[in-house]
């Protein structure tokens, strides 16, 4: 095969249908490419992809539930596999909690499926509808990442098939390189055809949720430190519109595990019926039509008062203490459908960064003032607690994550990408690391410098043992480590 980028030499090659041209968007809305789109249904569907691709001079990027923020899962002008058909329970056993899916699974999927046995996903999103192959493909950690570590730590083995359509296992004694590497490695080895996975036992549908509020960043920060030993998750809400003494303030939410005999309903609160969202809110108004009522705060004025708000309602339950079901806790984001419309038609870039515990208030604080000073504040900012993990392109490390939601407009964007990039140095300068999930606008410069060249020659190194010809790319990947035939 040709080591030239397969635009460059499609003319040398027989056309793809026309009608599997689509244009496809990033979850945040802030990107879009058009691409040859294949929804395979079986792993022998999946072969004959690959096949075309090879005839065609095509290159493969793989797409789960498409919720990744940035470009992770588009591959312009060439060839994007959409997963969700690949959506079968294959194993299941309610006495061990071991489950084996297929890769387009989502977690809802995955939830409804075991929670009445008394089991919850180890490791879950802020949002149900991610699915599991895009979880192990961006190894995603959840409220508590400081505790179980990422999704890939309770990942028992996987099959994967391979541009060749060789399938392979893959766990800890065999494979053990690609395991690590595949795990968090955003679909650049190969394609995940099974899933095997623990879970983890629960005996009751509901936990016991704490509310603190921080009169800071700092304050927080301590706060979290002094509870996590005493909590199953936890989760900080930012208000990255507060100035001075007051810069980061916001509200921990802090969740414990019901101990067994200690829901006198378990068998209420563990059906699936009972753990789903409302469809109307304050009992009149439609959830799906929510957005529709943010939209005209979703600008600096709007939000800077709803935060203001929040913040003033957080005070008076602090302390407090209540019951919440698992899926009402962990996936808020489901809860206003279509929610990141009220962003406009530029959609959202989220910037989320991984700061070691000794330098996070001081590099938290740091990029909060740089956007107030410029005008751009975050609209959403979420903290969450680290571990370090084993798997090789990791994000993880022993410390603090910050996502930062900015709303993209046709004025601000170019502004938005510089403030990133001055970011990137903060982020760099404290030992930081990044996370490609949410990624959009990080540069190869900047991968190097957190990941280092050994890690990366690693990388390639196992893409060229399982690619050896170079055929699975998406958009991130040639933004940030080139092209087929470059690099």
């Amino acid at each position: 095969m040709s080591n030239h980028h397969p635009l460059r030499t499609k003319q040398l090659h027989p056309p793809l249908p026309a009608q599997r041209l689509e244009k496809v968007a990033a979850w945040g809305g802030a990107s879009s490419d058009i691409c040859y789109v294949y929804r395979p249904s079986t792993v022998e569907n999946l072969e004959q992809v690959f096949d075309v691709a090879r005839q065609s001079g095509r290159t493969v990027g793989f797409r789960g539930a498409g919720n990744s923020y940035g470009d992770a899962a588009l591959n312009g002008e060439n060839i994007l596999v959409d997963l969700r058909r690949m959506n079968r329970i294959l194993a299941w056993d309610p006495r061990t909690g071991v489950i084996t899916v297929e890769p387009g699974v989502t977690l809802e999927q995955l939830w409804e499926y075991i929670i009445e046995d008394g089991w919850w996903p180890p490791v879950v999103t802020g949002t149900s509808k991610t699915s599991v192959g895009g979880c192990a493909a961006m190894n995603v950690h959840g409220k508590n990442d400081w505790q179980v570590g990422p999704i890939g730590d309770h990942i028992l083995s996987f099959e994967m098939m391979l541009p060749s359509g060789e399938i392979v296992l893959c766990n800890r004694e065999e494979n053990a390189d690609v395991f690590y590497a595949a795990i968090g490695g955003f679909g650049m080895l190969g394609c995940f055809t099974a899933i095997t996975m623990r879970m983890k036992r629960i005996y009751s549908g509901l936990l016991r949720v704490e509310a603190l509020v921080s009169r800071n960043l700092g304050e927080m920060l301590r706060q979290i430190e002094e509870t996590v030993s005493r909590s199953d998750y936890t989760v900080g809400w930012v208000d990255a519109f507060a100035l001075g003494k007051g810069l980061g303030r916001g509200q921990i939410h802090l969740a414990h595990y019901l101990p067994p005999e200690t829901d006198p309903y378990p068998r209420q609160t563990l059906r699936a019926d009972f753990q789903r969202p409302p469809s109307v809110l304050f009992g009149v108004m439609p959830a799906s039509t929510m957005w529709l009522f943010m939209r005209p705060f979703w600008n600096n004025l709007g939000t800077r008062l709803v935060n203001e708000g929040k913040f003033l309602t957080s005070r008076l339950s602090d302390g407090h203490t209540f019951q919440q079901a698992h899926a009402s806790f962990h996936f808020l984001l489901d809860y206003i459908p279509d929610w990141k419309k009220a962003y406009g038609p530029g959609g959202l870039i989220q910037y989320q960064s991984f700061i070691p515990a000794a330098a996070a208030d001081s590099a938290f604080s740091e990029m909060l003032r740089l956007g107030q000073r410029r005008g751009l504040p975050n609209y959403l900012s979420v903290l969450k607690r680290h571990r370090p993990d084993d798997f090789l392109m990791t994000h993880n490390l022993d410390g603090f994550s910050l996502a930062m939601d900015f709303r993209i407009t046709r004025g601000n964007r170019a502004d938005v990408v510089r403030l990133t990039r001055d970011m990137d140095e903060i982020v760099l300068r404290a030992g930081g690391r990044f996370y490609f999930a949410k990624d959009s606008t990080l540069r190869p410069e900047v991968v190097e410098a957190y990941l280092g060249q050994d890690t990366l020659a690693r990388f390639r190194a196992l893409k060229a043992r399982c690619d050896p010809e170079g055929m699975l790319e998406t958009n991130l990947w040639r933004r940030l480590f080139g092209a087929r035939g470059e690099g």
